[in-house]
């Protein structure tokens, strides 16, 4: 599953995401989801998120729902 879509995505799920300093090189970093940062139902970067750990970026792929 992609990560365009806010409704696709909960707290707690297993994600993703690229991190801002890492946009350029594409490399992905694997996280729970603590809050869902954009509020519109869709984004075509990817929806922005919170990990649990505090690191900040748009999902781009969900691995377990």
């Amino acid at each position: 599953m992609n990560g365009q879509t806010r409704s696709n995505i909960k707290p707690g799920m297993t994600v993703l995401i690229v991190l801002k300093q890492d946009q350029r090189t594409g490399k992905l970093t694997k996280g729970i989801v603590k809050d869902i940062l954009t509020k519109s139902p869709n984004h075509p970067h990817g929806i922005k998120v919170r990990l649990a750990d505090g690191q900040v970026g748009r999902v781009k792929e969900i691995v377990e729902a």
